[in-house]
């Protein structure tokens, strides 16, 4: 039996190690707290600290504002969501958009903040949407406590999208990935995000369900679309089957011997 186990733990540590060498996507960090003592300039070019922004429940983007990519999508779809939600901006919760590009300039940040803003119809106080930049050292602080990782290539990134909740206190609650479709592009739902806000609000830390699509997603930065990784998938499932066989051949010869005892 020790030494089934030691198959099992061995095949399940080959089969992890992937994940903890990510160097593009999501390493989930629910419950960790984010570092508030960076800063960084806003969309004015004024240094802010991370902390003096945090006065509500705040969801961060991570994104750089020349990305030709799924940045912009995601970002309308985060505009979409706050225009048709009940919450209220500024007292329910704020918006932080960092880029992750450090030669990204506050001009930058500035236009596509007025773009996004122009967006919304209903009152928004613009200092609940702030739009940063910063040097590569804090910036890469901040990304790699979140759990986000990505990859210069060239002049652009490979990276992958997400919405992070994080408390007025900088602890992560919840990470939340929007659909995707060809039609609509990405979408989160009204719902998700209020509830997403609400658990920041009360410091609730929720599991992603949808965790499963980063795991069988990857990102083609040439197609700038996610494809489906087949390797990844067939290795758990490999996995699963092994450990389900090894179990069988450990239990089937336990029974056989108590119903002889029985008899």
């Amino acid at each position: 039996m020790k030494k089934i186990f030691l198959i099992i733990t061995f095949l399940a540590a080959v089969q992890a190690q992937p994940a903890d060498k990510i160097k593009i996507g999501i390493d989930e960090q629910l419950g960790k707290m984010l570092p508030l003592n960076l800063t960084f300039k806003d969309e004015n070019g004024k240094p802010v600290l991370l902390k003096d922004l945090m006065t509500k429940p705040t969801l961060f983007t991570f994104v750089y504002y020349d990305c030709p990519g799924i940045c912009t999508p995601l970002l309308n779809s985060l505009a979409e969501v706050v225009q048709i939600s009940d919450l209220r901006p500024g007292e329910d919760y704020n918006i932080i958009s960092l880029s992750f590009d450090g030669t990204d300039t506050p001009a930058l940040a500035l236009k596509k903040k007025n773009n996004y803003l122009s967006m919304i119809e209903k009152a928004f106080p613009p200092e609940s949407w702030r739009f940063l930049t910063g040097d590569s050292i804090n910036i890469k602080i901040l990304t790699d406590a979140a759990g986000f990782y990505y990859q210069r290539q060239g002049k652009e990134f490979i990276h992958t999208g997400a919405f992070i909740f994080v408390t007025a206190e900088g602890k992560i609650t919840r990470y939340l990935f929007p659909g995707y479709s060809d039609k609509a592009g990405f979408n989160i739902l009204p719902f998700d995000f209020k509830m997403a806000i609400t658990e920041a609000q009360e410091g609730k830390v929720s599991p992603t369900i949808a965790r499963v699509l980063q795991f069988c997603f990857s990102y083609d930065p040439e197609g700038k679309t996610y494809v489906f990784n087949i390797t990844r998938v067939l290795g758990a499932g490999m996995l699963v089957l092994v450990i389900g066989f090894v179990l069988f051949l450990t239990i089937k010869p336990k029974k056989s011997q108590a119903k002889k005892g029985e008899k």
